[in-house]
């Protein structure tokens, strides 16, 4: 069955899939579950818009969702002590959620098998759901974050603004659940992570880092975007991207360690298990070049995800 509408700009169908659940090769997770097909933020750097190419969509990113419809998960405790991750390659709190509710059945259905659920948003709807996630045990919620300049963020995505997810943050860690900033991607000479630290050290207990990684179609426009808006940074951009340069990603690494340091944060290379920080000292993951060394749907492998 597959139902088709237009809201506004963004052409919506529900699709039906047999199982939501799907087995991962990212470095943080387990199984991935994706409750729509797009992603209405339309970030300009998504990795995920590769996804195109497999579900028949020509339109523009940014621009159309399918609405997954599934079987209910008929035996939850098999994924008991598995790392379920909700937003691998979409956002299930995207706006539309708020009337299809996707994501929060993947959650209702989950309730009670024991598995560790991770969250990947850039949205503060997440926090329609905070009493449901309170009874689910191990949870964390992460929030993509790479800037504090609302104006580049505007430029970048659709999703709600900075100091929106930052509340959101916030009231979600208060409430005891653990808290992830993920610094992604870092713009090189845009990003300013050591800011970004200082905001949000005291309502997160992990921080993660990760550069940007352009690849596929959107490299030219983030190239062009650079020329037109930060035209002194494009020698940069140019030895980074067309030259392979690494050097100035292992300098942000030897910043970070020193950042880490000085603010008494571990710095790690890989996630620690389920736990949470001191508050003021969060752990420091370190995911430059992760899609290099580790495999990652960055790359483009995980291609068969739909």
């Amino acid at each position: 069955m597959e139902e088709q509408v237009k809201e506004s700009s963004i052409l919506i169908r529900e699709v039906e899939t047999k199982n939501i659940m799907t087995k991962s090769t990212l470095p943080v997770g387990g199984y991935s579950v994706n409750p729509y097909v797009g992603c209405t933020h339309g970030c300009k750097y998504c990795y995920a818009s590769f996804m195109k190419r497999f579900t028949g969509h020509t339109e523009q990113w940014g621009t159309f969702l399918d609405v997954k419809r599934w079987p209910a998960i008929k035996n939850p405790w098999k994924y008991r002590g598995q790392r379920v991750v909700i937003g691998s390659v979409t956002d299930g709190y995207n706006p539309q959620e708020e009337q299809f509710g996707n994501t929060r059945r993947i959650l209702e259905q989950l309730k009670g098998s024991g598995a560790e659920i991770l969250i990947c948003t850039k949205s503060d709807l997440v926090v329609r759901d905070l009493e449901l996630l309170k009874t689910m045990g191990k949870v964390t919620v992460s929030w993509s974050i790479n800037t504090l300049d609302e104006q580049f963020r505007a430029d970048m995505d659709q999703a709600v603004s900075i100091e929106r997810r930052l509340a959101a943050m916030k009231k979600v860690y208060d409430a005891g659940i653990r808290t992830v900033c993920f610094i992604s991607p870092v713009f090189p000479g845009i990003t300013d992570f050591e800011a970004i630290f200082e905001r949000v050290r005291n309502q997160c207990d992990l921080v993660w880092l990760e550069n940007l990684n352009l690849r596929g179609g959107f490299k030219k426009d983030i190239m062009d975007y650079i020329q037109e808006k930060y035209p002194d940074l494009v020698p940069l951009y140019d030895a980074i991207y067309n030259k392979k340069d690494r050097s100035y990603f292992q300098m942000l690494e030897e910043k970070a360690t020193r950042l880490a340091r000085n603010n008494n944060c571990p710095f790690v290379d890989n996630e620690l298990p389920y736990g949470r920080a001191e508050q003021g000292h969060p752990v420091i993951v370190d995911y430059f070049y992760h899609e290099e060394v580790r495999g990652s749907e960055n790359t483009g492998k995980r291609q068969k995800e739909l």
